[in-house]
């Protein structure tokens, strides 16, 4: 399996934040905020 090295920029993970943070939004777009965010760099390391 290959691995996916791109990473959300933190401009984009504000802007994901924010749609999920508010109730406007449907669910496909939280959806879509969701994986924009699940790609982000963590300050974590494994």
């Amino acid at each position: 399996m290959a691995k996916n090295s791109k990473q959300t920029s933190k401009s984009v993970a504000t802007k994901a934040s924010r749609i999920l943070k508010d109730g406007r939004y449907g669910k496909d777009s939280k959806s879509v905020a969701g994986s924009a965010l699940a790609q982000t760099k963590s300050g974590k390391r494994k």
